[in-house]
């Protein structure tokens, strides 16, 4: 009879010591101090969720491009950054060199799922930047969250998970009302057009006047203004068009007069299929047909890390980057654009040297055909963005990072096939080219903007990122 009994009794004792272990860790209250796993332990997925997002609804918000977009993706990606510095032991908050911005602190020594917190910072500005975007667009955002939200309950417990959306929401409103304090640039989509002096400065050798088709002002005349959150006040402006073409003539064989004779042998009435190819791919100009210039640099980052299948602490800082990068190239770009507000190729040739000439950007969807972006030429903005963003990316994937560019894979409307680089510096090279043959730029525009936009992007990884 005992012996018969022993069993049972052993087994009875196993199931009430594994009973109590299990509820001991069911009961073990979230207000202890529990070790966060660290951001790095997770995987990039989320930033990748809502760069997506980001480039889908920014392709249709009018007036953001391009300056407000590059303005948004900085506050955004600085956001999102510092939110989660308590994950990423390596790295240092930046708030100390912005002055009036104050960023909540954590709850110390608490647990923090990190997805969920970059999650309610981007859901938090992206649904106070695109208001006026039609509401199928805005209601993805809403939608994005709830989903993530509805996975982190089930991947953590409900108070880690409320601690980390509350945080994430208040950095996010702490960065929302320091951006709002910039009156140059906030809210700057709704009115492109302000504080326009060109005709003021129509009687200047070269001056900037509209082309047709266009709206006949200049967009964002005063963003110039705004803040920078990387470079000095000597880094503002680029240097002087003069530099590579000397003084402003329109005489045959001048400086000037000879680029803008290689735009129209580059922009023939019917370009090679290459040249079309590089021009149409890197274009972005048309609200409706693709994201925006600076938007394309985000789209570049989201594929490398898919390609690298990078962590999430490498996409964090990388987006954080890149958008500090395009934010300081939007106000750097626009405030040299308007201090030497120098015409357009399409303009000088057809004065001087062709009345019949025409650019080959042409808008698909609204059949719009030889038009010019409606701000001066010099520098390219293009071209600007593209080298400080991928000065930027390079330093957290590498110099030599080289690639294929599916931004526009399988897109019907334009030459959008895939393109492959050797490297980033490749790309913003190409990106900043493909503005002579489709007539828009001269070779300087290009070459300083990518000279320039390096700048930039150094200037952004000298920043105290590491402690």
């Amino acid at each position: 009879m005992k012996t018969r009994f022993l069993p049972f009794l052993l087994l009875m004792l196993t199931a009430s010591l594994l009973f109590t272990v299990s509820s001991c860790k069911k009961d073990a209250s979230d207000n202890d101090t529990i070790v966060s796993k660290t951001v790095d332990k997770f995987d990039y997925r989320i930033v990748h969720e809502w760069n997506d997002l980001f480039l889908e609804v920014e392709r249709y918000a009018e007036g953001y491009r391009p300056c407000p977009t590059a303005n948004a993706l900085g506050y955004l990606e600085l956001a999102s950054y510092e939110a989660c510095l308590d994950g990423m032991p390596g790295y240092a908050s930046l708030a100390h060199l912005y002055q009036g911005l104050n960023i909540p602190a954590t709850d110390g020594g608490k647990e923090y799922y990190w997805p969920a917190v970059v999650n309610a910072s981007q859901h938090y500005l992206m649904s106070r930047l695109f208001v006026e975007v039609a509401s199928e667009k805005f209601e993805k955002i809403k939608a994005l969250n709830d989903k993530n939200e509805k996975i982190f309950l089930t991947e953590t417990s409900q108070e880690t998970f409320f601690r980390s959306k509350n945080h994430g929401e208040a950095v996010a409103a702490a960065v929302w009302e320091w951006m709002k304090a910039d009156a140059a640039t906030f809210d700057g989509y709704r009115n492109p057009f302000k504080e326009n002096v060109w005709r003021d400065r129509i009687n200047e050798p070269g001056a900037w006047v509209p082309t047709v088709p266009g709206p006949g002002e200049g967009m964002f005349p005063y963003w110039g203004k705004g803040r920078t959150l990387a470079i000095k006040n000597d880094l503002r402006i680029c240097k002087n068009y003069k530099d590579y073409v000397g003084e402003y003539s329109e005489a045959a064989g001048s400086g000037l007069y000879v680029q803008a004779l290689e735009v129209m042998a580059q922009n023939t009435p019917s370009l090679s299929y290459q040249t079309e190819w590089v021009g149409e791919f890197w274009s972005d100009d048309l609200l409706g047909l693709t994201f925006s210039p600076p938007s394309r640099w985000l789209a570049i980052a989201d594929q490398v890390y898919k390609n690298e299948n990078a962590n999430l602490e490498e996409a964090i800082v990388a987006n954080a980057k890149v958008g500090v990068a395009l934010h300081d190239a939007a106000i750097g770009a626009w405030n040299s654009k308007y201090f030497y507000n120098l015409e357009r190729p399409e303009t000088y040739i057809k004065r001087i040297i062709d009345p019949s000439w025409e650019p080959n950007l042409d808008n698909p969807l609204t059949g719009d055909l030889g038009i010019s972006p409606s701000f001066p030429a010099y520098p390219s903005g293009h071209a600007t963005f593209g080298a400080a963003a991928a000065e930027a990316l390079a330093s957290v994937f590498g110099y030599s990072y080289g690639m294929t560019d599916n931004c526009h894979k399988n897109r019907a409307e334009f030459s959008g096939y895939p393109r492959s680089f050797s490297s980033l510096y490749e790309m913003a090279l190409e990106n900043a080219w493909s503005r002579v043959p489709l007539g828009v730029h001269y070779r300087m525009d290009a070459e300083e903007g990518v000279r320039y936009g390096t700048e930039i992007g150094r200037a952004v990884n000298r920043l105290p990122w590491k402690k």
